[in-house]
């Protein structure tokens, strides 16, 4: 969603911490680029004014101009700054479930802002990751089959539903949905309420009635991020007629060039809690002020690359992997391994997005080859194969590769191309083992490079430091 912003800020911030010294001019001048920046973006007017005058205060002190990397000293400033505007370093992050169970949730927004699906996400996140007993209730009685569309995400996220009786409005269907919370001994109960295309009287006025029914501990307000500074003005008119205690951006995987998010935590004085990053049921994230700002300046982001590692991939098989791979062993099976868990993490570059390091070579990744059908290519290829080739694959020769390509459906071309990066990949194994294991992780990054990212070398090869940089590799310090 910030990739305009991000490239903009990055080329600001190129030209200050590539200067040995700083004037308040240069200062000044960079300040008018990121306002412009930040105006392009469709960040609200008073928020980048605001945001312009507490930076440049701070960036033409005496400790900034004298410091040995003034540059780098602006962009911290800078960074602290968009925390600030997102909500602080002590936002709080997620759904408060400190009430007594049955915990009830509000959703409110507009028509079209994904607030079922991101019902159904919601329900799924608690039940999944904090064990908690949910119930969906779909008060949209207006939209056709919202509230079938919703029983069918429950049954997809395997979360009960209120059952649908025909005729009831949503005051009826609230009370019924509340008395089930009770005596079913839910811990959460959601009220997925109706949209309109714009705000109006009637919606508000049945939504504030619905609200003093179930009292609800969150009133969530979904708002979709594309829509820009709309999102600003629909958040502050909900807030100001039903009350919101947090906001949901959906499609922030999108083209959207950031602003709402950035506009609507400041002028709401409400916390964005969570993001949606996609249509899958899983594809929610907490929504992080540290994180995001260190996104919004390329400087990546470690802690959410490795909680979706930690949760996507299936540990077992990584360390008998990773046992195999300090032995200086890495077959094709092994191959096909590592294939499927990069795919479980999803799009490939969403995830080099979060490296650190690698502002100015996401523009070289972003027109690489990483179609996700292309990992599913190399895996066809390798599925193929027989057993006792995956384990030997100097077995593939002429007649055989014809028929593995014939078997997955791609050429000849294509299986010599894997075979190559096989071969690149189990190279650097056993070059690992011979210096010592893991140490050498990183000439793997730098030379084989990750199986299906553009060429046969691997696209992350090229990139500045030979591949993965460490965690910590702040550009002025730890956060």
């Amino acid at each position: 969603m910030f990739d305009s912003l991000t490239d903009k800020l990055s080329s600001v911030f190129a030209k200050l911490t590539g200067r040995g010294a700083l004037s308040e001019s240069d200062v000044a001048a960079a300040m008018r680029e990121v306002r412009i920046a930040l105006l392009e973006a469709d960040v609200a007017l008073s928020v980048v004014k605001d945001f312009i005058a507490k930076v440049s205060e701070k960036a033409v002190g005496e400790a900034v101009v004298k410091s040995v990397t003034p540059g780098q000293m602006v962009v911290k400033i800078v960074h602290d700054e968009l925390v600030e505007m997102l909500g602080g370093k002590d936002a709080p992050g997620d759904i408060s479930l400190a009430a007594p169970a049955p915990v009830a949730v509000l959703m409110v927004g507009l028509q079209g802002s994904g607030k079922t699906t991101t019902t159904a996400k919601i329900a799924n996140r608690l039940q999944t990751l904090m064990k908690k007993r949910v119930l969906m209730v779909s008060l949209d009685v207006y939209r056709p089959a919202a509230q079938d569309q919703l029983a069918i995400l429950g049954k997809q996220v395997n979360v009960i539903t209120l059952p649908i009786v025909a005729g009831q409005q949503p005051a009826e269907i609230a009370r019924r949905g509340l008395t089930e919370a009770r005596n079913g001994g839910f811990d959460v109960v959601i009220f997925d309420t109706a949209g309109r295309l714009t705000i109006d009287e009637v919606m508000m006025t049945e939504v504030a009635a619905v609200r003093d029914i179930v009292q609800p501990h969150e009133t969530l307000l979904v708002t979709d991020a594309m829509i820009g500074q709309d999102a600003v003005i629909t958040a502050q008119s909900f807030n100001e007629k039903v009350g919101v205690t947090g906001i949901v951006l959906t499609r922030v995987d999108g083209d959207a060039r950031g602003g709402a998010a950035l506009s609507m935590r400041a002028v709401t004085g409400r916390p964005i809690k969570l993001i949606g990053l996609g249509e899958k049921v899983d594809a929610l994230d907490t929504f992080n002020p540290e994180r995001i700002a260190g996104r919004i300046l390329g400087m990546g982001d470690v802690v959410s690359l490795v909680e979706k590692a930690i949760t996507t991939i299936d540990q077992e098989k990584a360390e008998k992997l990773a046992a195999r791979m300090q032995e200086g062993k890495f077959d094709l099976n092994d191959m096909l391994t590592q294939l499927q868990q990069i795919q479980r993490m999803g799009d490939m570059k969403g995830l080099l997005g979060l490296i650190p390091g690698l502002g100015q070579a996401m523009k070289q990744i972003k027109s690489a080859d990483l179609d996700p059908k292309q990992f599913k290519r190399l895996e066809a290829i390798i599925q193929s194969m027989t057993p006792k080739e995956r384990r030997n694959p100097d077995l593939i020769k002429a007649s055989r590769k014809v028929r593995i390509a014939a078997g997955s459906g791609t050429t000849v071309p294509d299986v010599n191309k894997l075979l190559k990066q096989h071969q690149q990949m189990e190279t650097v194994m056993k070059r690992m083992k011979k210096m010592g294991g893991l140490g050498a992780l990183g000439a793997m990054m730098g030379g084989g490079g990750l199986p299906g990212m553009g060429g046969a070398g691997g696209g992350l090869g090229k990139l500045p430091g030979g591949g993965l940089p460490r965690p910590g590799g702040f550009p002025f310090g730890k956060r």
